[in-house]
């Protein structure tokens, strides 16, 4: 007898439908195949399947059984094929009842070899799938129910182990399917705890004035300066800052969550931005992904979030150099011999940096480096990649005074910071964690509403054509410009970065037209040193 179940696999971050067929024939040898290019997980789900049925009580037929993965062209890997193969099997071997209809119905799961199911990774982008090919019921491991679950107007029955499933496709004991997962844009500040906050920043207004600007529109950022100055702090502070992910971009962040196996069974919806900082050691594929099974690397788990690159001189340069076109593209297209995966990779760059190996380079103490290991050490970033870095922010050596005694020190702003015309919140003494968040939340609304009807959420984000239509300047803004380019040698990404830069510090200071001030600070934020 011959049986057909619905199914899937995911390529990318997206899945795709395969029809499990089973096959059952009395003549010949007993024996059990896969076919239709099945990896080494989906080989060993015929032990796995045996033993599952087996150990349930149920009998596994001792005739030749044929298993097919359609569409054959496809390579298909990891164990989420168990279940419809276990499923195939018996409606096959007619130990489920001849009406049983199963067309509109898809099986995804690992089966252990006592029959119960197992977690089992991409289950959210599976069942998105089954949402677009118009099947209503999915069927799931339990543990994977709450995931699967956050796709609405579809029936989830969450599988604890095969006897179970049994009784229900047999009409005996019904699995009820679970409620939808709701989604909650809960306040992050109000839910969660963060290890740093702003406040724990001493000094360093200018530096956190450049973070606020780079959080309010998604903008990529470097700072450098001496060892101890703060600047990994900077970095760090983020996730305390910046806005809760939309519901349309925590399905995306969580589905790849879901393929990486790194989504957590109790809180399956990810709705955090992630904060992703791999350590200079990671090789190129670990930070572009690839590998055998072409998996995501950093820059698709830091999709609608931040990627942090602490000490980014001591990454290999074919590592950072690989960010240049992802950075322009947001997303990143691998090749292999195996095929061709396209994965997002819409992130916000946060990098720190010292200006020389011995990190004392521009600042008060001395530097022991000569001038040739100042510059190859300055060389390690091309100018391509620190071209495409929109705010370069130098932080120096904190007074010793501000840190003991914050209270009794005055402290100043950058030269290039907000101008005396700017709103109290805007000052970056007045700071708090709450009072920025509250300013960059203000700034993505108008952001928000400036980008309504397209596909894109920040600033930073903007192409080439919009950049004229949201980024203005007046006849005397443009001369402004003009000069501080032939004077400082800006290429024209340079430009429009600074225009991407100066349309933030309006929505900051909530201005309708980009201002002289708004120019000036974007500019300064061009220079690699603008201490």
């Amino acid at each position: 007898m011959l049986s057909k179940i619905l199914s899937g696999g995911v390529v990318g971050v997206d899945g795709i439908p395969v029809t499990v067929e089973v096959d059952i024939t009395k003549k010949g040898f007993g024996s059990f195949k896969i076919v239709g290019l099945a990896g080494k997980a989906v080989d060993e789900s015929r032990e796995r399947v045996f033993a599952a049925l087996e150990n349930t009580g149920i009998e596994f037929p001792k005739y030749r059984i044929t298993v097919n993965l359609a569409p054959a062209d496809v390579p298909k890997d990891g164990p989420t094929y168990d279940l419809p193969i276990a499923v195939g099997v018996l409606q096959a071997s007619e130990k489920l009842p001849a009406s049983l209809d199963l067309s509109q119905s898809m099986f995804f799961g690992e089966v252990s070899l006592d029959g119960s199911l197992n977690a089992t990774p991409a289950i959210l982008p599976l069942t998105l799938l089954a949402k677009h090919q118009g099947i209503p019921n999915v069927y799931v491991p339990a543990i994977n129910a709450q995931e699967a679950a956050i796709v609405d107007d579809v029936n989830i029955y969450p599988i604890d182990n095969l006897s179970n499933l049994v009784l229900h496709l047999t009409g005996q004991k019904r699995i009820e399917p679970i409620k939808d997962y709701s989604f909650e844009n809960r306040n992050v500040e109000e839910n969660e705890t963060y290890s740093l906050l702003l406040e724990d920043i001493k000094g360093q207004d200018y530096a956190k004035r450049a973070l606020i600007i780079a959080a309010a529109g998604g903008h990529n950022i470097i700072f450098t300066g001496p060892p101890g100055a703060g600047k990994t702090m900077m970095a760090r502070v983020l996730p305390s800052l910046i806005p809760s992910l939309t519901k349309n971009e925590a399905i995306t962040v969580t589905k790849i969550y879901s393929i990486a196996h790194l989504i957590d069974p109790h809180t399956p919806l990810i709705i955090t931005r992630p904060f992703r900082a791999p350590h200079h050691t990671t090789s190129r594929v670990g930070l572009v992904g690839g590998g055998t099974q072409l998996s995501p690397g950093e820059i698709t788990l830091a999709h609608h979030g931040v990627l942090f690159l602490d000490e980014i001189p001591e990454f290999p340069r074919s590592v950072t150099e690989s960010l240049r076109q992802v950075m322009e593209d947001r997303t990143i297209t691998i090749t292999r011999a195996k095929g061709s995966v396209k994965f997002p990779a819409s992130f916000m760059l946060v990098a720190a940096s010292n200006p020389c190996p011995c990190g004392n380079y521009l600042s008060e103490k001395p530097c022991t480096c000569s001038q040739s290991k100042i510059l190859n050490y300055q060389q390690r970033l091309s100018g391509p990649l620190l071209d495409r870095i929109d705010i370069h922010s130098f932080v120096s050596a904190v007074d010793p005074r501000i840190i003991l005694n914050p209270k009794d020190v005055t402290t100043t702003t950058g030269p290039n910071s907000a101008s005396k015309t700017d709103s109290e919140n805007s000052n970056p003494q007045n700071y708090s964690t709450k009072n920025a968040k509250q300013i960059i939340a203000r700034a993505r609304d108008i952001q928000n509403e400036r980008f309504e009807k397209t596909n894109i959420t920040v600033n930073a984000e903007m192409p080439a054509s919009m950049i004229s239509q949201f980024c203005h300047l007046s006849d005397e803004l443009t001369e402004v410009l003009v000069t501080a380019s032939n004077t400082l040698g800006f290429s024209a990404r340079s430009i429009h970065k600074i225009l991407k830069v100066a349309r933030t510090i309006a929505d900051i200071n909530t201005e309708e037209n980009i201002e002289r001030p708004h120019l000036l600070e974007a500019i300064g934020y061009r220079k690699k040193n603008n201490s």
